[in-house]
């Protein structure tokens, strides 16, 4: 029986998918985008998961599209069709999703890695803006995920020369949250996901949808979409158990309602 070429694991309140197709440093091709898309949709339905972790198999995290079949044009439906519906899934998740990169996330895998809300890397891990060397430029998001991490001249940097962008360089630019000792990168990002599975879900999801969308808001706009979230958080169940224990002096549980 072949193995998946998508492995998923839920222990509640954590669910880990891992890109399996490690021979082919887990390049994306139909079978791998299509159980990708489906383990998305299954995760945002299920109730007692509050944060993802993407990982890789093997030896890096992913190579990008699987080129070997060629290329399907045009490419903008390709890409409409094949890569967006699981970008926009992981960018508009009620879950909070970590990308744990070791080896490299080349060409539409750092776009899969940095669309996610938070990247942890291994110590000699990098993010590879791989289309320059075959006359392309990068798709999948890249362009405005480097741009709102790096700003525009190192941005531009990094995707003309075709740069691997080094973990420590990713860090200091803010394209990461963490990185490890590659030994420690699974123990690491699981404690840190666990963590962030106990923080109170509802605001975290509210604090995703606010900071998704400020980057084209005014401040007045931005002002008014907070208090638009404020309204029901504070009529939550959370928010109530929150002061609670606040007063109590004590660590609250949050249920999500």
């Amino acid at each position: 029986m072949t193995e998946s070429v998508l492995l998923t694991s839920i222990k509640a309140p954590v669910a880990t998918l891992t890109l399996n197709r490690p021979k082919q440093f887990n390049a994306l091709n139909g079978e791998l985008r299509a159980a990708l898309q489906e383990a998305i949709r299954e995760i945002e339905a299920n109730e007692s998961v509050r944060v993802v972790i993407l990982k890789g198999e093997g030896r890096g995290f992913c190579a990008g599209a699987d080129l070997a079949s060629g290329l399907e044009h045009p490419v903008s439906k390709h890409l409409e069709e094949a890569y967006k519906p699981s970008l926009l899934g992981i960018a508009e998740s009620s879950k909070l999703w970590i990308a744990q990169v070791h080896g490299s996330a080349a060409g539409i895998g750092a776009a899969f890695a940095m669309n996610c809300d938070f990247v942890t890397m291994a110590e000699d891990a990098s993010i590879y803006m791989a289309f320059a060397a075959i006359s392309l430029v990068p798709d999948g998001g890249n362009t405005k995920l480097l741009l709102d991490a790096m700003g525009y001249h190192r941005a531009l940097q990094a995707i003309v020369e075709g740069r691997k962008i080094p973990a420590n360089e990713c860090l200091a630019t803010g394209i990461a949250n963490l990185i490890a000792p590659a030994g420690n990168l699974d123990a690491m990002t699981m404690d840190w996901a666990k963590d962030l599975a106990s923080r109170a879900p509802l605001a975290t999801a509210a604090a995703k949808r606010l900071l998704r969308a400020a980057g084209g808001l005014s401040f007045a706009e931005a002002f008014d979409a907070e208090g638009k979230e404020q309204d029901p958080l504070t009529m939550s169940h959370d928010f109530a158990t929150g002061v609670k224990a606040f007063f109590d002096k004590r660590k609250p549980i949050f249920e999500g309602k």
